[in-house]
């Protein structure tokens, strides 16, 4: 349920660019490795020999995949997984993330905003050779909208939606019950109906029974073995072109030394981290041979989140949370003793930058910070103080409540992320001092317990997108689940009226500056509750064979990261080493076509008072970051 995932430090945003992405931030772009013919678990002299006319590209990643149907997806590899798999209506220029056409040519809104139309392409087939429509994206929506098994990964998208239809095969009409202004960020992966419609429960569908997976992406899922690998083959008829490498592979690594010793060994080409790779990989990278490690900044935040006690959308509460965390004095006690600048510098050595508000400061047009007067810094004294006014008085060392009893916590860790557990044990020594005592559970699969509620705190990040709607939108109440302990969209149950209003608000806002605004109203909001705190805004750092892949694009293009992306640039436009494709354009010629189309549909939207944003995927459930 986390991911709770990607990356980096602020970048300069244009007043232009701004307009026309609705303040939208960078498009991510995933890279892979190359092993030219080389079959899982190939050794390297098996690479050597093997016919360099076939061309696989092997990416090492820490995260299992959550489901590979779209309609479950919300971990961040099973997410990226489907964006290749299948093209959604649009998509993001990897250069300055204004909206470009996906399945749809074009994107119109009616006078009043209240109906969108969209010019779906006439050259997108699926894998199995036929038509993709209209009807498979009206079909689509539509299932979201009305059954709930479809609408876990992405409900939030359509919960505005009033009709969708499919007039004719390259017309779709949507129409809203109010103004929406992500309508050119509408992240869902449009399936084929022919295939789907077959589906009797789609909450226990995964997508994984025969293969190939039908699809109209870049590729094709071709294979798939739990905690192993998931094997895609290029789509030779897909509409942008076909993709340079024949075959994409990711293979699982729980244990990411072993994974970086892959690369080392040429087994692999591309090692992404969990999620990151650790400041002593990268450093012991550096320097070698036919290997580069990139690093940019993160599009993730990662922080700690407290239980505010788990309910379903109907007030049932469940769970075992402690409910000393119901107070706020207390929640803000345990962030005033977080000392973020020794995290930065003895955890993430300097691979990252402090935390204050929900964006990162990479999407410049949403990031926040706390005034002076507001700001919960490090300041023991003034945390044991709440805790005083809260009726946890120190007693022999402890902090003890009215009913006699002392305050311990439990906090939840990734078991594969070494950053969890590092600064579990500077809370544990920094919470100690404050007299209140925390166990750390490091466990492989932190959703069981986090979907129950029992938990107190746990580790938590998110991806955040150009457009910050779906991350903002996992604290509304409408994302609480029907049931208990059921899965959900929910980050940590938070629901609050006044929330909820802001988030409203900001939902049917076009224009840029009061978007923003309210946009900083609600991690203002998110701040001074204490339910959350964020720690630092880690950058994103990954490793690639420069003897496997000869380019491959970052997202963004100038300082970007390559794993984790919101598209599939990387691993569409990427280039097998040794290939006389020098411009990486190959037969793939029709990308500049499609971004200058984008530009100016993007203008055309402008025009008629629509506004293109991007919202984030969520990433992972076991790493709930």
């Amino acid at each position: 349920m986390v991911e709770r995932v990607p990356p980096p430090s602020a970048q300069p945003r244009s007043r232009l660019r701004i307009l026309l992405a609705s303040g939208a931030g960078a498009l991510a772009l995933a890279a892979g490795s190359v092993v030219p013919g080389v079959p899982l678990g190939a050794a390297p002299q098996q690479a050597q020999a093997a016919d360099s006319g076939s061309k696989t590209l092997t990416v090492a990643v820490a995260q299992s995949v959550d489901s590979l149907s779209p309609f479950l997806a919300q971990k961040l590899l099973s997410t990226s997984v489907s964006r290749l798999m299948y093209d959604f209506l649009t998509n993001y220029d990897p250069k300055d993330n204004h909206a470009v056409p996906g399945l749809a040519t074009k994107w119109e809104p009616s006078a009043d905003k209240l109906t969108w139309t969209y010019t779906i392409r006439a050259n997108s087939k699926w894998s199995d050779g036929q038509q993709a429509t209209a009807e498979d994206a009206a079909w689509t929506f539509n299932k979201i909208m009305t059954d709930e098994g479809a609408a876990q990964a992405n409900g939030s998208f359509v919960t505005n939606f009033k009709k969708v239809t499919a007039p004719s095969p390259t017309k779709l009409v949507i129409e809203l019950k109010e103004p929406q202004a992500t309508m050119a960020a509408l992240d869902v992966p449009i399936v084929p109906k022919h295939v789907w419609e077959k589906v009797q429960d789609f909450s226990k569908f995964n997508n994984d029974t025969a293969f190939p997976i039908v699809g109209n992406g870049p590729f094709v899922l071709s294979d798939y073995k739990v905690d192993q690998y998931v094997k895609l083959k290029a789509n030779k008829d897909f509409w942008r072109g076909r993709p340079k490498f024949d075959e994409l592979v990711f293979k699982t690594y729980k244990d990411q030394d072993a994974a970086v010793a892959a690369l080392r060994k040429g087994e692999v080409s591309f090692v992404a981290g969990s999620p990151a790779l650790t400041p002593a990989q990268a450093a012991s990278l550096k320097g070698e041979a036919n290997i580069k490690v990139n690093e940019g900044p993160g599009r993730r935040f990662f922080a700690l989140a407290t239980n505010p006690g788990a309910q379903t959308k109907d007030g049932k509460k469940f769970g075992n949370g402690n409910k000393a965390l119901l107070d706020q004095k207390v929640r803000q006690a345990l962030f005033l003793s977080i000392d973020r600048k020794t995290i930065i510098d003895k955890v993430f050595q300097g691979h990252a930058v402090e935390g204050q508000g929900y964006i990162p400061p990479r999407f410049s047009a949403y990031t926040w910070q706390p005034s002076a007067s507001q700001s919960l810094a490090y300041d023991p004294a003034k945390a044991g103080q709440l805790l005083d006014q809260a009726g946890y008085e120190l007693k022999g060392g402890k902090r003890v409540g009215k009913d006699g009893k002392p305050l311990d916590l439990r906090i939840l860790c990734h078991a594969t992320d070494p950053n969890d557990k590092a600064i579990g044990k500077y809370l544990k020594e920094w919470w100690g001092k404050l007299g209140v005592g925390l166990k750390v559970d490091c466990l492989d699969d932190v959703s069981v317990p986090w979907y129950a509620g029992e938990y107190d705190l746990a580790f938590d990040g998110w991806s955040v997108n150009p457009d910050p709607d779906f991350v903002l939108g996992i604290h509304t109440c409408a994302a609480l689940p029907t049931k208990a302990k059921a899965s959900a969209a929910t980050d940590n149950f938070i629901c609050d009226k006044t929330y909820d209003e802001l988030y409203k608000k900001q939902l049917a806002e076009y224009d840029p500056a009061k978007r923003a605004d309210l946009v900083g109203q609600m991690q203002s909001w998110l701040y001074d509750s204490g339910y959350m705190s964020v720690i630092a805004y880690p950058n994103a750092v990954e490793a690639y064979r420069t003897d496997q892949i000869k380019s491959i694009t970052t997202m963004p293009e100038a300082a970007g990261n390559i794993y984790g992306q919101d598209g599939y640039w990387s691993w569409w436009s990427a280039v097998p080493a040794g290939s006389g494709d020098a411009d990486g354009d190959g037969d793939s010629g029709s990308s500049s076509t499609g971004i200058v189309i984008g530009i100016v549909v993007a203008v055309v939207v402008l025009a008629g008072g629509g506004f293109l944003l991007s919202r984030r995927r969520r990433t992972t459930a076991d790493e709930r970051e």
